[in-house]
């Protein structure tokens, strides 16, 4: 099968899209937690190597705004989704109580929302 590349920018859109949640999936929400009822994903796993994984976790989380801002996201969206993973970057500095903020906070999945609206 040939590789097709679009020049379609509603396709380029909707592929960049799909990445995004599948992303936001693995950092955020990978696994149920048996018993308890939420979902932990990689983020706030990496965020228990110090230093280390939280700047894979904000790079990722950082491809993600790069992201919205090619799909055309406004000034001020990119801004929220920048304070998003500021605060998330600020609680990883904490060790343990920022991983468990970064359990209940979910700043990559806030910033998906922010980029389907």
């Amino acid at each position: 099968m040939p590789f097709h590349v679009s020049h379609d920018p509603a396709e380029l859109d909707a592929k960049r899209l799909k990445r995004l949640k599948a992303v936001t999936r693995v950092l955020d929400d990978a696994v149920e937690v048996p018993f308890l009822g939420f979902r932990v994903g990689l983020d706030p796993l990496l965020g228990l190597f110090p230093g280390a994984g939280d700047v894979v976790g904000a790079t990722i989380s950082g491809w993600m705004v790069v992201t919205a801002a090619r799909m055309g996201a406004t000034p001020a969206t990119l801004v929220r989704m920048l304070a998003n993973l500021g605060l998330d970057m600020l609680s990883g500095a904490v060790p343990l109580l920022g991983d468990i903020f970064d359990i209940a906070f979910k700043a990559n999945r806030r910033n998906l929302r922010i980029v389907e609206e």
